[in-house]
């Protein structure tokens, strides 16, 4: 590896809008000169498995993409310093990069990583009068995290016929993800959602280095999704012709995903949210579309929940199960189940039941999501629910069933005393959907009492309010340890392909830095708005050339004359 002869100033000692990075790596150093990138450069790969038509494909569409990036992208940073300035060199001086040495050091299996298999660590140097940057990393997934660095690291020049530089040389970056999950949930069923919407997504995810997105593809209202074994489950569940995806359309976005090294959790919920079911086999459904008073049964309308300890819902389960999870398990061992909100009094209605006793449903409840998490572990995939299921039914599931958590910090903690691996995401912190008012309608009887029609998770949260939270704030290191990582949320009730890009950047984006960066720096202090208020505002500038609507960070005046605008 070359050698600095330029001495190398930390991050923490060179703040400013030039040395911006997101999410900030976990070791971070910088000169000031000036680097070249020239538009020919080329890779040098290496790698224990050259072999590997898979791990090839994987870097090289990386690093196809990477130089598409860094030289069509053509970020001129001129909102990031004063009327005036001078901010491009002014002189063609310093060495060009000709060519990046890419080695990957571990050989990497071909099925889909599980939860600790994940090495994505990688080590990127861009050294000051050499024409050969490197990369290194145990993992091809690692190489996609230098290389999505690596965009961030240049801009575009005006003055010297468009090529791009850096004035950060050179460049040290030792990296790795604090957090082995760090995800979005993506309600598909409330609203229709184009492929095209959900394909930018996962690429802004890349981006942001998070990996993991988790498609809520089904609930009471639509059901999307083809099952080829079920077929009037779409047919009639969608809510118009040709607003359906087909397993054509879920394999293009697991292979989409799986290329930038992004997972996708597809989440069947069950048993409640679940009364669209109705609309292809009737017979499975207890308590259908209860009106007026819908919300005795349901958090939402239309009410209705799958039957408990029902022969022909097991045998539906089945089914679905055996077409869906063939189909996903090739890119991800994780298949959500879903669990939450499961109403009581819905089972009034239910044949097999007839009651909204605790002690009664307890049992049945038990008996079918045990019958669930087989056929899913009979498809080779591993279980996650939401926390109702472990933390108010108090059901049975095996140790290697995966907890959502999203009411508060104290279900995370009680999650993983528990031994389950908990997935957080504290709707108070990391609800992405809050604050924009009720959606539902309101009687004139009642119209006034639920005056001003604010929403339970009010009020909206910013993107500060969500780079505050920590998941693993108030755990001892055991209890961490079973904390995977977490998830914003993007429910739809209020959300379609319109605002999508509005809604979630650049708020997910603090909460990517979170869950790679980790809430504290390498000396254990909470990390500030002032450092990560302008490197949050250029990655979002980057997101827009990018084709992601991502809304500002501030005004542009406080970008242009850093520090001014912070209350002290």
């Amino acid at each position: 590896m070359t050698k600095f002869n330029t001495r190398l100033v930390s991050l923490a000692l060179f703040a400013g809008c030039a040395s911006a990075i997101w999410p900030i790596p976990a070791s971070y150093k910088h000169g000031s000169g000036v680097v070249w990138l020239s538009d020919d450069v080329c890779m040098d790969l290496d790698h224990p498995q050259m072999n590997d038509q898979e791990v090839n494909r994987r870097i090289n569409d990386a690093w196809d993409r990477a130089k598409a990036t860094i030289f069509e992208e053509k970020f001129i940073p001129w909102k990031f310093h004063k009327r005036g300035e001078k901010f491009e060199p002014q002189s063609k001086s310093g060495r060009e990069i000709k060519k990046i040495e890419i080695k990957q050091t571990k050989a990497e299996s071909s099925d889909p990583p599980k939860y600790g298999e994940f090495d994505e660590s990688y080590n990127l140097t861009i050294p000051l009068n050499s024409d050969t940057a490197y990369i290194t990393a145990p993992s091809s997934y690692g190489i996609l995290h230098a290389l999505t660095s690596m965009t961030q690291l240049f801009y575009y020049s005006k003055n010297f016929h468009g090529v791009v530089y850096s004035k950060l040389g050179p460049i040290s970056i030792i990296d790795k993800p604090k957090f082995q999950h760090r995800g979005l949930n993506l309600d598909v069923a409330r609203q229709w959602y184009p492929k095209e919407d959900i394909l930018r997504t996962i690429d802004a995810l890349a981006w942001n280095k998070m990996n993991r997105l988790h498609l809520h593809v089904t609930d009471s209202q639509s059901w999307p999704i083809e099952i080829p074994a079920l077929p009037k489950l779409a047919q009639n569940g969608a809510y118009a012709d040709g607003l359906t995806y087909s397993p054509d359309d879920i394999q293009a976005i697991l292979t989409f995903a799986e290329k930038r090294g992004v997972q996708v959790i597809v989440e069947i919920d069950m048993p409640g949210h679940t009364s669209v079911i109705h609309e292809a086999y009737p017979e499975l459904i207890t308590g259908w579309n209860i009106q007026p008073n819908w919300a005795t049964y349901a958090a939402q309308p239309p009410s209705g929940s799958l039957k408990l300890k029902n022969p022909a819902v097991k045998k539906f389960l089945s089914t679905l199960i055996g077409d869906l999870l063939p189909r996903l398990r090739d890119n991800s061992p994780y298949f959500h189940t879903g669990g939450d909100e499961v109403n009581k009094n819905v089972y009034l209605f239910d044949e097999g039941i007839r009651s909204n006793d605790t002690k009664v449903l307890t049992p049945a409840l038990q008996d079918f999501v045990s019958h669930v998490h087989g056929e899913v572990k009979n498809n080779k995939m591993s279980p996650v629910v939401w926390e109702e299921m472990l933390l108010d039914w108090n059901l049975t599931m095996s140790s290697e069933t995966i907890v959502q958590t999203w009411l508060s910090d104290e279900s995370t903690r009680n999650v993983v005393n528990r031994g389950h691996r908990a997935i957080a995401g504290n709707y108070n912190f990391w609800y992405l959907d809050c604050g924009n008012g009720q959606w539902l309608d309101f009687g004139p009887k009642v119209a006034q009492q639920f005056y001003p029609y604010n929403d339970y998770c009010a009020p909206k949260k910013n993107w500060r309010l969500i780079y505050s939270y920590d998941p693993i704030a108030g755990l001892d290191p055991n209890q961490a340890k079973l904390v995977l990582g977490g998830e914003v949320h993007a429910w739809s009730e209020q959300i379609d392909g319109v605002n999508l890009d509005s809604m979630v950047w650049p708020r997910a984006s603090a909460a990517g830095e979170v869950l790679w960066s980790g809430r504290k720096d390498a000396n254990g202090t909470d990390r500030t708005f002032a450092d990560a208020s302008p490197r949050l505002a250029e990655f979002r500038e980057r997101l827009v050339l990018r084709g992601v609507g991502a809304t500002p960070v501030m005004q542009l005046w406080c970008h242009q004359n850093e520090g001014d605008c912070a209350l002290n």
